[in-house]
């Protein structure tokens, strides 16, 4: 029986001539094969036993082993804060235009970045309201719940919302949250509805690996945890950090990414948490093995820098993905607020069984948001017909670059 494929040409051709002028050829050729079946061994009976099956008594050498194929590498990127004032809540409804409120206008111009890799994580520092309203922005957030099913539009796969914000609806708003986004088909981490799923990791795809995103937040702005429900946000604390991390890896993650809402507002420079944190968290190893794999932080409302830690890539603060006009502590619009960037990392496969994903590139693409028309810009991909946006994209990189990670090889992605 032929296992390859079939070819029409030429010699199917001299085939068809040979058989039509050959009978007596094949008569002559049967009568030969049916003498040696006479005087040799039954070809279709079963080999003798312990002979390999085809063999004629003689030993046959083993075929050599062939190796397992190695799983592919990935692509992943993350960004920012998703945070509704009620000027962006405008927005929406106006793009909506029917009453509803659609978000997806506004995140068009980074799709192709996030719906180019292949894991994007996102970071939905608010609550939803019910459906309907009443929506309100700062202080006390409770946004359309259409976010998710733009979200899940642009690309995104999963996102982080363990924040400071995470209980300003108290339990009901969580939940909303939480639902909306499943319904969207986007996975999260870092609140809980059950204690059952606080106690799961977030498991993804991404090439041939598992990717674990655990996430967490350094307070919820005063709000008590829900009575009877101390597993419902994630708390940044460094012994639990951990040991989340070693239990994703037990239940098969191959990368462990770490989502965190840490660090000073308004301050560009990692302060003295987020840099003994990040020196810790890195350190860690099981089996000689890191526990973590990439730290990608957020809350400061302005870019900060990357750095590689103990080997392991830190981002310790992505910026405000989208967000309002946005007032400083001084009580001054600062335009910082809407500068921020994505990380994006390529992973590849370990060269042993065991053995760590290694990050083999990475980028930082410059985003803006353009409170004027309510668009994200990615800067990396500006065709220059905006005069603001080089200054922009230098200043992020200022920031992005300012503890060295260019000499890591970080570079500027579009």
């Amino acid at each position: 029986m032929t296992t390859g494929p079939r070819r029409i040409g030429p010699g199917r051709a001299r085939v068809r001539a040979v058989r039509a002028g050959s009978a007596a050829a094949a008569g002559a050729l049967l009568a030969v094969v049916a003498a040696c079946g006479q005087g040799g061994a039954d070809r279709g009976a079963p080999a003798p036993a312990g002979s390999p099956a085809g063999s004629s008594g003689g030993s046959t050498a083993p075929r050599p082993a062939v190796p397992a194929p190695k799983p592919a590498g990935f692509t992943l990127v993350a960004s920012g804060d998703v945070l509704p004032h009620d000027s962006i809540i405008r927005r929406a409804a106006a793009d909506a235009g029917d009453g509803g409120y659609d978000f997806r206008p506004m995140l068009a111009g980074v799709k192709p970045v996030v719906s180019g890799a292949d894991l994007a994580l996102c970071h939905m520092e608010t609550v939803y309201g019910k459906d309907g309203g009443p929506y309100t922005g700062y202080p006390a957030f409770k946004s359309p719940p259409e976010v998710a099913a733009a979200l899940a539009a642009t690309g995104y796969d999963s996102c982080s919302t363990a924040s400071n914000h995470t209980l300003d609806d108290g339990a009901a708003g969580l939940g909303r949250t939480l639902d909306a986004l499943d319904a969207a088909g986007v996975r999260h981490a870092g609140s809980a509805r059950t204690a059952a799923e606080a106690a799961r990791p977030t498991l993804l795809k991404a090439g041939g690996a598992t990717v674990a995103q655990l996430a967490y937040t350094y307070d919820t702005n005063g709000y008590p945890l829900p009575e009877g429900r101390p597993w419902a946000v994630n708390l940044l604390d460094e012994a639990k950090v951990l040991a989340d991390a070693r239990a994703a890896r037990a239940a098969g993650a191959d990368v462990v990414v770490v989502s965190v809402h840490w660090g000073s507002e308004w301050q560009t420079a990692p302060d003295e948490r987020q840099l003994s944190l990040a020196r810790s968290l890195t350190a860690s190893r099981t089996g000689g093995r890191p526990d973590i794999d990439l730290i990608v932080g957020t809350h400061a409302h302005v870019p900060q820098a990357y750095e590689k830690v103990n080997g392991t890539w830190v981002i310790y603060g992505m910026g405000d993905q989208i967000a309002g006009d946005m007032i400083n502590h001084e009580g001054a619009q600062d335009p910082r607020g809407n500068q921020s960037s994505i990380g994006r990392f390529t992973f590849a496969p370990p060269g042993e069984p065991g053995a760590r994903w290694e990050v083999t590139k990475a980028e930082f693409v410059p985003q803006w948001f353009d409170t004027g028309r309510g668009r994200v810009v990615n800067l990396g991909a500006a065709d220059g017909s905006d005069p603001r946006h080089p200054g922009i994209r230098e200043t992020i990189r200022q920031v992005v670059l300012g503890r060295g990670a260019d000499k890591d090889g970080l570079t500027l992605g579009r």
